[in-house]
């Protein structure tokens, strides 16, 4: 049931919409990691690595039930942490998230 068919009467257009609010992504979703990983960068642009920090984590947390081992999103989500720190001066754990990704991306 399409919501802009101009031909559905306005019961079937309310059947539509709450059949849509039914419809969710279970929580440990990959999608749901990538719009944590999504909000970790927007935080990341605006300078939060705290906020941005937390999110990557959350996507990571996902990732890692909801992705085989050696996923690229892993990988990318280890780069982001490590980039995090990176600009906190916290090198010897940027180094570390670094390493981490760069493992995945040379086995996938």
């Amino acid at each position: 049931m399409l919501l802009d068919d101009t031909s559905l009467d306005q019961s079937d257009h309310a059947s539509a919409h709450n059949n849509l609010g039914s419809i969710s992504l279970p929580p440990n979703h990959p999608d749901i990691a990538t719009t944590y990983n999504n909000i970790g960068l927007d935080y990341f642009d605006q300078g939060d690595y705290e906020k941005a920090l937390k999110s990557y984590e959350k996507s990571l947390e996902i990732e890692l039930i909801s992705l085989p081992p050696n996923h690229p999103d892993i990988a990318t989500t280890y780069n982001n942490i490590g980039l995090v720190y990176d600009n906190q001066g916290d090198y010897e754990k940027a180094l570390k998230y670094h390493e981490k990704s760069l493992e995945i991306q040379l086995i996938s």
